[in-house]
C-alpha cells in the first residue's frame, strides 16, 4: 500500500465547486514533492464552514486505487 502526505486549504467556495460537478478531482503538491491528483469526493468528511484545512494521510493500492484517508 502506497500512501502521501498532502497540506490542503480549500475554501468553501472551492469545494462547493467540486461538489456541484464542476470540478470531480483535486490536484496538488504532496508532502514530498509529487504531484498528485484524486477524487474530491474522498474530502467530504473534512468539510466545515471554513471549507477544507489540514494535513492529510491518503492510502492507495498498488492499482493507485484510494483506500482511505485520515488527518493527521
Amino acid at each position: 500500500m502506497q500512501a502521501v502526505v498532502v497540506n490542503l486549504v480549500i475554501s468553501p467556495d472551492e469545494y462547493q465547486r467540486m461538489y456541484r460537478g464542476e470540478a470531480s478531482n483535486v490536484s496538488t503538491i504532496a508532502a514530498d514533492g509529487r504531484r498528485i491528483q484524486f477524487p474530491a469526493h474522498i474530502l467530504r468528511q473534512f468539510v466545515t464552514r471554513e471549507g477544507i484545512r489540514g494535513r492529510f494521510m491518503i492510502r492507495f493500492d498498488a492499482q493507485s486505487r484510494f483506500e482511505s484517508i485520515k488527518r493527521l
